[in-house]
Order: structure tokens, then C-alpha cells, then sequence
């Protein structure tokens, strides 16, 4: 062939194959282009729930979900099971997905419900109403909804305020009381207890602090989670991941720092019930080994005249992640005892 036909083959062979790169690669961007696309729309989807369920924060099949209306806030109520109905209230760090355990266990024989406090998880995030007497007409207003005349109640660390509060106010409507692992407000050695530099957060709140913490709910919770815990790796990275999402969330920190500036209201309210009259259903002040132990009892022994001390064994302050077993074992014993 001629050198220059040859050279003109040879540059028509080359275009092609440049021009099937050309495409090949145009078609390459596009694919990427696409799936980056989906991967963005997928991203924000999942942002917008605050929490994917794992199987530790599940409630069991034919619990329902119901958002019920309380004075000034929307509470987020599972409730599920049959028989008399007990009520469980979580506290700060954790919302009503740490009694999933216990809920297992009594939905067999008990109706269970189960409530997000006020401002905390997915309950709606109100700027007042945190002080706990107010919180106490929150349980009413649940209870109501339910159409639930009397509960068990069970409470765990700010829990066990608002469950004093609701038990103060409607005493006819506790057939049993459990509280586990917190003070109460101005209730027995409560100035001393304050005195512990372990519960500085007490006083930790306001605006900057609110803006300080934003961004890093991680790191100021695992704080409590670590120091609170008598061994810190049974509070999971999972259960960590979990609750961090939730106080994330809008308005979430603030009500939790509300819940400790409401403290001093709190003492004048629990003074006012003591003085009126002590509680009389049966009282079960539980603490952990590590944590409030004996001190529980204590403190109940002021404000109620029927009450039974016990220790979870092995744990610090988050009994439902350090000793689930024997927290269950020992509220079941105490409920079925006293019925």
C-alpha cells in the first residue's frame, strides 16, 4: 500500500478507536454521575430518621406506637402485651428503647407501655414544662389516652422523679412503685448527695453550654456512660451510637439540660407532697452495686412507708445495660410478690 494511504488507513483505525474510548468513558462518567446521584438521594433519606432499629431496640411484635397528647408536649408511647398495665420511665442518657429487656419479659402476663419523657427521644421537644410535677400530669395524660385506670410503675434515673411526682399526686393510680438507681429532689440526704463532684452536671446548662455541647452529644454522653458504668464496655458501642443519634436530634439537648435546671423547682414540689402525706404502696428502691447501692432505700425511707431495699449485683448506674438479667428477675419478683 501506498505509505500515505497506509498512514491515512492507520489514522482512520486510530479515530475509531479513540472515538469507541471517547464513548466508552462518556458512558463510564454517566454511570458514576448516576449512582453518585443515588447514593446522595440515599444519604439524605437516612438523615432524616434519627435511628435505624437494630434487634437491642426493637419492641416485640404487636407492641404499638402512638404519639399522645399531653399538656403542652406530644409524648411518644409503645405500648403492647396483657393483664394490669405497668408503666416504665427511662431517664437522662437513654430514652424508653432501654427497657426493651423488661418489656420482653412482662408483656407476657402485663400490659406494658412505655413513654418517651418529655422533650426526650422522639417525644416532641417543648421549651418548658420540665420541672416534674408538670412531667406527672404528662403520665396522666398517657394513661388516659390508654384508658389505664392504675399502673406498676417503674422508673430509672431521672425517671424515678417524674415517678415519684405522678405517684405524690395520684396515689390511687400506683398499685407498686419501683425506682432504680437516682435520687429524688429534695427528698432525704438530698443536699449531701448533691455534694458528690461526680454530679456536676447537675448545674451544667444555659445556652452556652447548650452550644458548646451541639455537634458533640457523643462526646459529652459517653462521659456519663463511662464514669457511671462499673465496667463501661457493657454500655455498647451500638447502644452508644444509638442514643447519641437521638439527643442530636432538634431541641433534644436543651431538654435534657431543662430536666436538671428544673431540680430546684423540683425540691419545693417534692417538700410541699411530703409534708401532705408520705407514699403507702409498696416501694421497691433499687441501686446498683457500683452506683447508689443501699443509698436508694435511704433516700425512699423518707417519703414512703412500705419500702424494700435491693442491689443489682456487678453494676453501676445503667442496671438495663450492665445486669438486664437480674434487673428483670428482681422487678418481676417484686411485682408478682406484691399482687
Amino acid at each position: 500500500m501506498h505509505p500515505y494511504l497506509e498512514a491515512a488507513a492507520q489514522s482512520y483505525l486510530d479515530s475509531r478507536t479513540i472515538n469507541r474510548r471517547s464513548v466508552f468513558l462518556t458512558g463510564v462518567r454517566t454511570m458514576i454521575h448516576q449512582l453518585a446521584c443515588v447514593a446522595t438521594l440515599l444519604a439524605a433519606l437516612f438523615a432524616t430518621q434519627p435511628v435505624l432499629a437494630t434487634d437491642a431496640f426493637t419492641f416485640p411484635e404487636g407492641f404499638q406506637v402512638e404519639e399522645i397528647a399531653a399538656p403542652g408536649a406530644t409524648i411518644h408511647v409503645r405500648y403492647g402485651g396483657q393483664g394490669p398495665a405497668v408503666l416504665l420511665l427511662h431517664g437522662y442518657g437513654e430514652t424508653g428503647d432501654m427497657w426493651v429487656p423488661m418489656a420482653k419479659d412482662l408483656m407476657h402476663d402485663h400490659t406494658v407501655v412505655v413513654p418517651d419523657l418529655r422533650g426526650l427521644g422522639l417525644s416532641s421537644k417543648p421549651r418548658g414544662g420540665f420541672d416534674k410535677k408538670s412531667q406527672a400530669q404528662d403520665v396522666a395524660a398517657v394513661l388516659d389516652a390508654l384508658k389505664i385506670a392504675s399502673v406498676d410503675l417503674v422508673a430509672h434515673d431521672i425517671g424515678n422523679m417524674v415517678g415519684y411526682a405522678f405517684a405524690a399526686q395520684y396515689p390511687t393510680r400506683v398499685s407498686r412503685l419501683v425506682l432504680i438507681d437516682a435520687p429524688v429532689p429534695g427528698i432525704g440526704p438530698w443536699e449531701e448527695i448533691l455534694k458528690n463532684p461526680l454530679l456536676w452536671h447537675f448545674r451544667f446548662g444555659g445556652p452556652d453550654m447548650e452550644r458548646l455541647v451541639e455537634g458533640r452529644e457523643r462526646i459529652y454522653l459517653d462521659r456519663f456512660w463511662n464514669e457511671f458504668s462499673a465496667d463501661p464496655v457493657k454500655f455498647t458501642e451500638d447502644a452508644r451510637e444509638h442514643y447519641a443519634k437521638l439527643y442530636a436530634l432538634p431541641g433534644a439537648m436543651h431538654s435534657g439540660f431543662s430536666q436538671f435546671a428544673a431540680f430546684d423547682q423540683d425540691v419545693i414540689d417534692n417538700r410541699a407532697f411530703l409534708a401532705s402525706a408520705k407514699l403507702t404502696m409498696p416501694v421497691l428502691a433499687v441501686g446498683g452495686e457500683y452506683s447508689f447501692g443501699p443509698t436508694m432505700a435511704t433516700v425512699m425511707r423518707f417519703a414512703a412507708t412500705d419500702v424494700q431495699e435491693a442491689i443489682v449485683l456487678g453494676s453501676g448506674h445503667w442496671i438495663m445495660e450492665e445486669n438486664p438479667k437480674a434487673t428483670v428477675e428482681m422487678v418481676r419478683a417484686f411485682l408478682d410478690a406484691t399482687r
